[in-house]
């Protein structure tokens, strides 16, 4: 695709990167994220691809804003108390970049509607704040073979990793975290606590390797976590070995 030359004009920066350019913002305006929660991850995240003008966010959140998301979930304010988070941050998109088709979705992701809520985008970068949905929307991905970026947050402590389970000996999430994480009454940042600016390094670093895939430069991130300790601070970078006997990505077993 040709850019206009208001295109070239608000991409500039990207463009004169080498290891993006032209056909590098070609393929952002062309791809399609949706994006998995909208709260401390989501927020960051979503501004930074309709900023870096991913052509189509689709936004799914069933949630509405409460004060004491306020901490962290900055696209919100406290006028919007009470409202739909999608609906909001869909807002903010539009007036950020008039490039970027928006959809706002507020449901909640489970078995019977994630095909519909996910099927079809380029990627999907899922910001969760509970494992149940995080081990679901990645063996949907894995299954559909749709890229992944999955970001988590606790406390002081970020995990952000990039996966591709359905390629030969790579890992899905599930191969990282196991099967033991499916029941929903797993703990949050509601119960554990997150540092506010914690989330909003997530995001950003989410938003980065969503850009590195759709685009493709620097280090392939599949397979590797990054793990980032506010309290050090610490960074560590873990490679990920495929399980053979996953249930989402592994050899099938014999009957």
């Amino acid at each position: 695709m040709s850019l206009t030359d208001d295109q070239l004009d608000r991409y500039a920066r990207h463009i004169v990167l080498k290891e993006i350019g032209g056909a590098g913002q070609a393929k952002l305006l062309s791809a399609s994220v949706a994006v998995v929660g909208a709260g401390g991850i989501g927020c960051p995240a979503i501004q930074y691809l309709a900023a870096a003008g991913v052509g189509c966010l689709r936004l799914v959140d069933d949630d509405v804003i409460s004060l004491d998301n306020l901490q962290r979930q900055v696209l919100f304010a406290t006028e919007d108390v009470g409202r739909a988070k999608v609906d909001i941050a869909a807002d903010a998109v539009r007036r950020l970049n008039g490039d970027v088709a928006v959809e706002a979705v507020q449901a909640r992701i489970d078995r019977s509607n994630i095909a519909t809520l996910l099927g079809g985008v380029d990627l999907v970068l899922d910001g969760a704040d509970n494992f149940a949905t995080r081990l679901l929307v990645s063996d949907f991905c894995t299954s559909a073979h749709i890229p992944l970026v999955s970001a988590a947050v606790g406390q002081f402590q970020i995990q952000v990793g990039t996966w591709r389970g359905w390629e030969a000996g790579r890992p899905c999430y599930r191969c990282f975290v196991g099967d033991a994480f499916d029941a929903e009454d797993c703990d949050t940042c509601a119960e554990l606590g997150v540092l506010g600016a914690v989330g909003g390094l997530a995001g950003s670093w989410a938003a980065l390797e969503a850009v590195r895939q759709i685009v493709g430069f620097g280090e392939d991130a599949a397979g590797k976590v990054h793990v980032f300790d506010a309290l050090a601070p610490g960074l560590r970078t873990l490679k990920i070995a495929r399980d053979p006997g996953c249930s989402a990505c592994g050899e099938p077993q014999p009957k």
